[in-house]
């Protein structure tokens, strides 16, 4: 697994490992890796380590993105490419990947585009790639849902741009685990594009408000049509911790419709998804816990 410690990769790991499978975890500091399966050294943009990596795997998950980098198109391209190819030459037989929803037909932001680039390049070396597009995941860790959080506690009020009255469909980052698990055998998924989100289509705006009420904190939203993402971007960096180039390209992507229109994944994995009240509770409470556990 590529991305094996990341905010998805390190829980996708633990699900793996409960549900039976050997875990191959690419990392590029093996000795330092900490999580469930068994390390090995490989590096996306190193791509003579990869082939290695993958040696005697049967598939391969990509969880690696380069937003903190401001040549992240063309590094997440290269990263792609690379990884594709030396997963057709170690011998796997599938490669899944979370991408981004999005329609084609939008004017796509640079992030969701090269979301859609990444898609084409992992299957370049011949290996089919199974994907799975979501949009906002809930989650402790998860940048998007640290941008959201960090707005509602450090700002009772809050100027906001055009883009909080885009639609999304916010999901659970268990959800999105289960899901990824749960594509990884079924032979009909090989190759396939689907979908998934949670139960609700909520825009921007009612998820800070939702937020807001979940955290007893008071918020009032003051709409200004001219505040550009790039001037949304400036003035995250003001309240948040969140990497400026990263909610850069968030904000842009906050501008396209991110909600589900394809919902056969439903019928490859049965789930409910949880609600987005629920997750947010549980998003806060593990945040909690690792607070509590870091002291």
């Amino acid at each position: 697994m590529a991305g094996a410690s990341g905010f998805v990769g390190r829980r996708l790991c633990v699900a793996l490992d409960q549900a039976d499978h050997d875990v191959v975890a690419m990392t590029r500091d093996p000795a330092g890796y900490q999580g469930a399966g068994n390390a090995a050294h490989g590096d996306v943009h190193q791509p003579a380590t990869l082939e290695p990596a993958m040696a005697g795997c049967q598939a391969a998950y990509y969880l690696v993105h380069s937003l903190t980098d401001a040549d992240f198109a063309r590094k997440d391209a290269a990263g792609a490419a690379a990884f594709g190819e030396a997963a057709a030459r170690a011998g796997v037989r599938r490669i899944v990947y979370l991408g981004g929803l999005g329609e084609d037909a939008d004017n796509l932001s640079a992030h969701l585009r090269s979301r859609r680039e990444v898609e084409k390049l992992l299957g370049a070396g011949g290996v089919p790639v199974t994907v799975i597009r979501a949009g906002i995941i809930i989650g402790h860790g998860g940048v998007s849902w640290e941008l959201t959080r960090q707005l509602v506690e450090h700002l009772p009020v809050m100027i906001t741009p055009r883009w909080v009255a885009t639609r999304t469909q916010p999901i659970a980052i268990s959800d999105v685990v289960r899901y990824l698990v749960g594509v990884l055998e079924p032979p009909q998924a090989a190759g396939r594009v689907y979908e998934a989100g949670g139960p609700e289509v909520l825009r921007y705006s009612t998820m800070l408000r939702r937020l807001a009420a979940i955290e007893q904190r008071p918020l009032l939203l003051l709409p200004v049509p001219l505040l550009t993402p790039w001037l949304s971007s400036l003035w995250l960096t003001l309240v948040t911790d969140i990497d400026p180039g990263t909610g850069q390209a968030l904000i842009d992507s906050m501008i396209n419709e991110v909600i589900v229109h394809d919902h056969s994944i439903r019928d490859l994995v049965a789930l409910a998804p949880m609600p987005y009240a629920d997750a947010v509770r549980a998003a806060l409470r593990e945040r909690r816990e690792a607070r509590q556990a870091s002291s």
